[in-house]
């Protein structure tokens, strides 16, 4: 059997793999913002927004929705070295990959298995960056690269060629599972079927009876409505039906007489019997899905004072909602800049997650989004979707980090948890749901696993015996995992316990203390002299042996 070839991306430090925190997330509903009443039965109201670290966001949202998001647009920052008011992006090639990677490794365990994700970027990092993908998605479940004509005039600055287009790459989870949407037709696509002989079934157009393709049943001679007799189709054509459906069809009046009944047959294609929609293609110009000088209106409208350097359009984004999702979907975006695609989900009513780390989240984001659901934005898609206000989402902050070194230099709790906090962060790190008891007297029931394993969490020193009488509660046929500070009794006296310390069981699982994994280049260390002799390749391929 031959041997295939895997082509994989190598750069420094890509074996370099943060051991992220999975943090909880605070709510803080001073800056959550609801509709003052539903405009309708389908609004959403869980939407959620996180100021916080991305990489860390979506650690977080692991647990509760691994498989559940239907579609990830992003629009990272695209490494060009240019100086955003908002963003660094220029950071070095290889931080850049390493960046990109983790975030896209946790956004593939979000996807749903008939999910898509769809990257917006340019001709710096697209080729590198498509086999980063292929190794993270596998090549087979590559769908397509979209072109977007994001200018309508040529850049006069531009020292060569002025690159008039962005990349929208997209990927299936699974491409067995994933059905793709078709657009709308156009008004031009309708208006060439017109009804001329005032055919009760309305509005039609004539197509070609004749092809190319060989068809054992496609030579044979017709004769016309006026008697004339048409030998055979065209030279080197067949005709691309029999003759028993030709006279089938014209007894049905679906077959159109050129010449006023003398020429040659074309079929009656009805706009009743067209597809209601259309198959996307992957050059999208600006006149359906707008430029960047449309975004900066936009933003312009929405930020008079300090506008977004680099927005999409919102056309563009309802593009990719279009064709990727339904109604009611959840779409995530952790690179949510000024919120573009939060807002145009809002209003194609799908639910939404953003993530934002920089001040933007406060200063664009949360204000448009208001504006979205008060329903006092009238721009972008609003007319063209006929929104009127509705819905609402939730603010969440990242919680600190679990543990903090005390000034001895010791791991401890942080000060900052409260019992509840540090249940529920226990139970992400254990692989637990977190859901406290209601119950006075299953007080140590924080969270489960399975309808009959549970975890209990607690800063308290138990006891023997305190231990024996929680054993007792929580009888022969349920099983308890313990996470306390400390304990004075075998670890394996129970059978229906088991029994660990914090924080010692989980210092060595995570990175504490570090909110920050944007790797913003003004930050980086100093790299040690590089050996004069020594050859870094950038890109390297890979053999593996495959049956």
């Amino acid at each position: 059997m031959a041997k295939k070839t895997k082509l994989e991306l190598t750069w420094i430090g890509k074996n370099d793999r943060p051991k992220l925190e999975p943090r909880i997330l605070i709510e803080d509903p001073d800056k959550s913002h609801y509709a003052k009443e539903r405009q309708s039965e389908n609004d959403i109201f869980d939407n959620i927004l996180i100021h916080g670290d991305n990489l860390l966001a979506l650690k977080a949202l692991e647990h509760d929705y691994a498989g559940k998001v239907k579609c990830v647009f992003i629009d990272p920052p695209y490494n060009t070295g240019s100086a955003f008011s908002h963003y660094d992006d220029g950071l070095e090639h290889s931080l850049w990959l390493s960046l990109m990677r983790e975030r896209i490794e946790s956004l593939r365990v979000l996807l749903s298995d008939d999910g898509s994700i769809w990257v917006s970027l340019d001709d710096n990092e697209f080729a590198y960056f498509k086999v980063v993908m292929d190794e993270i998605f596998g090549r087979e479940n590559f769908i397509a690269t979209n072109i977007w004509r994001k200018n309508y005039s040529p850049k006069s600055s531009s020292n060569y060629i002025s690159v008039d287009h962005d990349y929208i790459l997209v990927y299936a989870k699974n491409k067995q599972t994933f059905v793709i949407n078709e657009l709308p037709r156009t008004d031009k696509q309708n208006s060439i079927y017109k009804n001329p002989d005032n055919d009760p079934r309305g509005p039609w157009t004539s197509d070609n009876l004749s092809a190319r393709n060989p068809y054992s049943r496609g030579i044979y001679s017709i004769t016309t409505p006026s008697g004339a007799v048409i030998e055979g189709p065209p030279t080197g054509r067949y005709w691309a039906i029999s003759k028993e459906k030709l006279e089938e069809l014209d007894a049905d009046g679906r077959i159109y007489w050129t010449k006023g009944g003398a020429g040659t047959p074309r079929l009656k294609r009805f706009l009743s019997d067209v597809k209601g929609g259309r198959v996307p293609q992957s050059l999208w110009g600006y006149e359906e899905v707008g430029h960047t000088q449309d975004a900066k209106k936009e933003s312009v409208a929405l930020f008079p004072k300090d506008p977004f350097p680099t927005p999409k359009p919102e056309a563009l984004i309802e593009r990719v909602l279009t064709l990727a999702t339904n109604p009611g979907d959840l779409v995530v975006d952790t690179f949510a800049g000024s919120g573009t695609t939060g807002a145009v989900a809002h209003k194609m009513r799908r639910a939404w997650i953003m993530a934002e780390l920089h001040d933007h989240c406060h200063t664009h984001i949360m204000p448009r989004l208001k504006k979205v659901i008060d329903g006092e934005d009238p721009g972008g898609i609003t007319d063209a979707v006929n929104w009127k206000g509705g819905g609402g989402f939730r603010y969440f902050n990242l919680a600190p980090s679990l543990l903090e070194q005390d000034k001895y230099g010791n791991w401890v709790i942080s000060k900052e948890y409260q019992p509840e906090m540090l249940a529920e962060s226990m139970c992400k790190h254990m692989g637990f749901t977190y859901a406290p008891s209601t119950n006075p007297e299953e007080y140590w029931q924080h969270g489960h696993s399975t309808e009959t394993d549970f975890i209990y969490v607690t800063t308290q020193a138990l006891t023997h015996a305190a231990l024996t009488k929680i054993s007792e509660d929580v009888g022969p046929d349920r099983s308890l995992l313990i996470c306390c500070k400390a304990f004075s009794a075998q670890a394996d006296a129970f059978d229906n316990l088991t029994i660990i310390k914090i924080p010692q069981t989980i210092l060595r699982k995570c990175e504490w203390g570090r909110d920050d994994y944007s790797l913003n280049v003004s930050n980086l260390p100093m790299a040690e002299p590089d050996d004069p002799d020594a050859e870094l390749p950038l890109f390297a391929a890979d053999g593996e042996d495959q049956a």
